[in-house]
C-alpha cells in the first residue's frame, strides 16, 4: 500500500500544497484562483507530482482544507438563502442575545445578519423544551413557503424550529415537504447542524451552513471529478475547525464546520513542532496572505472552544460577530497579511487590512493590476524580500511598482519618503498582530514572556521577530517548512468527530439510563463515521457533559466515564465538576443545585507524540551566502546586512541580526534584538540577546 499522502490549504492569496512520503517532504505554492479554486488546487497538485516524479495514482490520501466559507461569509458572496423558524421568532437573528459587545457606543456596529427580513419566513408549530408537541406543524403553510422559495429564487434554506434539538420531527418533515416542493433547493435543519440550546445561536449556525452550502458543495464536487478524472483512487479528506479529519460527504453537507480549516491545520503543526521542541508554553503565530492567527499550545495541546465568531465588527471584542456553534480551536483571526492593503484614513492614521489584495489582483509588487500598496510592497520595499525568488520563484516581484503605490497611498499624503512610508506600514501590521496577542493572552491569562513564539504561514517568519519584540517573547521557532506550515499539519491531523446534543438533567434528580442512553446514540453516530474512515486505525472516544450552577449563564466542561452510567456516578461528576470549577474560579459554591445542559461525544484515531530531538551541543559561526541592503526604519538610514541561504545552515549554526535567511518558500527577519541558531530538527530559533538560550 502507497504511503505517499497529499495535503492542500485554500488562502484568499496563495494555495499551499505538500507531498510527503515518510521523511521526504515536497512542497509548493502557486496563486489561489478565486473564481474556480479547484484550478489553482489542480496546478499545484500537477507541479508538486512533477517535481517529486509521481502520479495521482500513487497518492493514498488527499487532505484539503480551504478558507472559502469564511471568505463567502465575511464577503457576502454565499447563496442567496431563506430562514423559516417558528411563527414568532423571525427575528432573532436580528435581536440576537441582546447584549451589547459595548456598553458605552450608542450607535453599535453590528454585521448584517445573512439572511434579509423579507426572506425570514415563519410556519406555525411549537415544541416546548422537553420535545413534546404543542402545536402540530401547519403543512398546508408549506405550500405557500414553496411558492415564496421559488419567486424569490432562493437557492439555500435554513430550517431552525424552537426546540428542534429536543424533537426534530417538525423539522424533518418540513424539509421533506419543501425538497419534494423545490427540487434543487439546499435545506439545512438546525437538528442536523447544530443539535444544541440556544436559539440564536443555533439558528444563526444553520444559516451559516445553508448560506455557504452551495458554494462548498459546488466546490468539492468539482475538486473531486477533477482528481477522479486525473486518476486518483484514493481517501479524500477535509480537515475541520476543530483540527480533526472528515470526508468529503460529511464537509459537502456541513461546510460550516470548516470556516477555521486552514488555522486548524496550522494549530495541528504548531503542536507537533511544540512536541519535537519540547516547548510546552508556546503561542502559535500563523501570518498568510490575508489573515493572522494566534492560538495557544499547552503541553503539546491546542486549545479547543464550542463557539466562534466571524466577521466581527469590532476586532478584539467578543459578540461584536456572527456566533457559529461548532468545535473549533481557540485563535483570534485579525486581517493582516501579506496582501493586506494599507492606506490613510480621515483623520491622517495609516490603517493596514482587514481588506486585502488577495490574489487578484494582489498586491502592487506583483504586477497583475494591483495600485494599492499591500503589506508585501512594505516588505519589498524595506529590501526584506528578495524580487527574484518570491513563493518559491512563483512570481518576480517590481520592486518600483511597490515604491510607486506606496508612495501615492502613504508618502504623498503625510509627506513621507518611499522607505519612511514602507517602515509606518511595516510598524502598523505588525502592532496590529501584537496587539491580537495581547488579547488573546490576557484573556486565556497567559504571560507572554514566558512563551515560545513558533511561527510560519508565508509573511510570518518577516515579521514574527519584531512582534515578539512588541509582546516580549524571548524565543521565536520558525520550523522547516514554516512557509506551508498549515498544509503540513493537516497530514499530521486525526480522523475525528464530536458530535454535542442537549439533553437536559439536574445533577440531584440523576437518571444514569436517560444520560447513557443518549450518548450511545450519539457515540453509534460517530463510530459508524469514524471506523470506516479511520480505516483499521485504533480509534479513542471521549465522553463529557456540559454543565453549570442553576442560575449561571455559561457551562464548563466534566469528563465522563467511558461505560454504561450508574447512580453512584452522580456523585462524582459533582465532585469533578466541582474541583474542574474551582480550578477555573478559585471557589466552589457548597450545596448549589447543578444542571447538565448537553453531552458530548467524540472519537479520533490515536495519534502519537513526535519523539523531542536531542538538543544540539555544538554551536559553529554560520557563513553567510552574500549581503543585502535592507532599510532600517528606527535609524531612518539604509544599512548592509548578512544574507544566509537556509538549505546550507546546518545544525548548530549561529548568527547574528539583523540578518536574513532566505529559502523557497518565504524569508526569515532576524532583527537587531535577537540572535539565531538552527536545532537538530532544521529549525531557526531565534533567541532575545542577553535572554538565557
Amino acid at each position: 500500500m502507497s504511503s505517499l499522502r497529499l495535503s492542500s490549504d485554500v488562502g484568499g492569496t496563495f494555495t499551499d500544497i505538500v507531498l510527503q512520503e515518510g521523511d521526504s517532504r515536497w512542497t509548493a505554492k502557486v496563486l489561489t484562483t478565486p473564481a474556480a479554486p479547484e484550478k489553482g488546487v489542480m496546478q499545484g497538485v500537477a507541479e508538486i507530482l512533477a517535481l517529486a516524479g509521481r502520479s495521482l495514482r500513487d497518492v493514498a490520501s488527499f487532505v484539503h482544507g480551504t478558507t472559502l466559507a469564511t471568505n463567502a461569509i465575511i464577503e457576502r458572496r454565499g447563496a442567496r438563502t431563506a430562514l423559516l423558524t417558528t411563527k414568532g421568532f423571525r427575528d432573532v437573528l436580528e435581536i440576537g442575545t441582546e447584549s451589547r459587545y459595548d456598553q458605552y457606543e450608542l450607535a453599535l456596529d453590528r454585521p448584517a445578519p445573512l439572511v434579509a427580513r423579507p426572506l425570514r419566513l415563519t410556519v406555525a408549530e411549537r415544541i416546548d423544551a422537553r420535545g413534546k408537541v404543542l402545536l402540530p406543524l401547519d403543512e398546508p403553510a408549506l405550500h405557500a413557503i414553496a411558492e415564496r422559495a421559488r419567486a424569490e429564487r432562493v437557492e439555500s434554506l435554513a430550517i431552525a424550529f424552537l426546540h428542534a434539538y429536543a424533537n426534530p420531527k417538525h423539522e424533518q418533515r418540513a424539509g421533506e415537504i419543501l425538497r419534494a416542493m423545490v427540487p434543487g433547493l439546499a435545506i439545512s435543519l438546525s437538528s442536523d447542524v447544530c443539535p444544541e440550546i440556544r436559539e440564536y445561536e443555533r439558528i444563526s449556525t444553520t444559516v451559516a451552513n445553508a448560506y455557504v452550502q452551495p458554494l462548498i458543495d459546488g466546490y468539492l464536487g468539482r475538486l473531486q471529478q477533477e482528481l477522479r478524472e486525473r486518476g486518483f483512487v484514493g481517501t479524500l479528506a477535509l480537515i475541520t475547525s476543530g483540527g480533526g479529519l472528515t470526508s468529503i460527504e460529511t464537509a459537502r453537507a456541513f461546510p460550516v464546520r470548516l470556516v477555521e480549516s486552514g488555522p486548524a491545520g496550522g494549530a495541528v503543526f504548531a503542536a507537533e513542532v511544540a512536541a519535537r521542541l519540547d516547548e510546552r508554553r508556546v503561542i502559535a503565530f500563523d501570518m498568510g496572505g490575508t489573515t493572522a492567527k494566534v492560538s495557544l499550545i499547552r503541553d503539546f495541546r491546542t486549545e479547543s472552544a464550542r463557539l466562534f465568531e466571524v466577521d466581527r465588527a469590532a476586532r478584539f471584542l467578543k459578540g461584536s460577530g456572527l456566533p457559529l456553534r461548532i468545535p473549533v480551536i481557540e485563535l483570534v483571526e485579525i486581517g493582516a497579511g501579506g496582501g493586506s492593503l494599507a492606506g490613510v484614513d480621515h483623520l491622517g492614521r495609516i490603517g493596514v487590512g482587514p481588506e486585502s489584495a488577495s490574489s487578484v489582483p494582489g498586491p502592487a509588487s506583483y504586477g497583475l493590476g494591483g495600485a494599492r500598496p499591500a503589506v508585501t510592497d512594505a516588505d519589498v520595499a524595506l529590501g526584506l524580500i528578495r524580487p527574484d525568488g518570491f513563493a518559491g520563484g512563483a512570481i518576480t516581484l517590481d520592486p518600483e511598482k511597490a515604491r510607486a503605490a506606496l508612495r501615492e497611498a502613504i508618502g504623498a499624503p503625510l509627506g513621507l519618503d518611499d522607505e519612511t512610508a514602507a517602515h509606518a506600514v511595516y510598524e502598523v501590521v505588525c502592532e496590529n498582530m501584537a496587539s491580537a496577542a495581547r488579547a488573546h493572552t490576557v484573556e486565556r491569562g497567559v504571560d507572554a514572556s514566558d512563551h515560545t513564539m513558533i511561527a510560519f504561514g508565508g509573511a510570518a517568519p518577516l515579521h514574527v521577530a519584531r512582534v515578539a519584540e512588541k509582546i516580549g517573547v524571548p524565543r521565536v521557532i520558525i520550523p522547516s517548512n514554516a512557509g506551508v506550515g498549515s498544509a503540513v499539519g493537516f497530514l499530521a491531523a486525526p480522523v475525528a468527530l464530536e458530535i454535542v446534543r442537549s439533553a437536559y438533567q439536574r445533577l440531584d434528580r440523576f437518571d444514569p439510563v436517560a444520560a447513557t442512553a443518549v450518548l450511545d446514540e450519539v457515540g453509534r453516530e460517530i463510530r459508524a463515521w469514524v471506523e470506516p474512515a479511520s480505516q483499521g486505525a485504533p480509534t479513542q472516544e471521549t465522553r463529557i457533559a456540559f454543565m453549570r450552577y442553576v442560575g449561571q449563564g455559561h457551562e464548563i466542561a466534566v469528563s465522563l466515564p467511558l461505560r454504561a452510567l450508574t447512580d453512584a456516578d452522580g456523585d462524582a461528576i459533582r465532585a469533578e465538576y466541582e474541583a474542574t470549577y474551582e480550578a477555573h474560579f478559585g471557589r466552589r459554591i457548597p450545596n448549589a443545585a447543578i444542571e447538565i445542559l448537553a453531552w458530548s461525544v467524540s472519537a479520533a484515531t490515536a495519534q502519537d507524540r513526535p519523539k523531542a530531538i536531542a538538543p544540539v551541543t555544538t554551536r559553529i559561526p554560520a557563513r553567510p551566502g552574500g549581503s543585502t541592503r535592507i532599510f532600517d526604519g528606527r535609524a531612518g538610514a539604509w544599512r548592509d546586512v548578512h544574507l544566509y541561504d537556509r538549505a546550507a545552515l546546518s545544525p548548530g549554526s549561529t548568527l547574528s541580526g539583523p540578518a536574513l535567511i532566505a529559502e523557497a518558500e518565504t524569508t526569515t527577519f532576524v532583527t537587531a534584538a535577537f540572535d539565531a541558531w538552527i536545532d537538530a530538527a532544521g529549525s531557526i530559533v531565534l533567541d532575545r540577546k542577553g535572554a538565557a538560550a
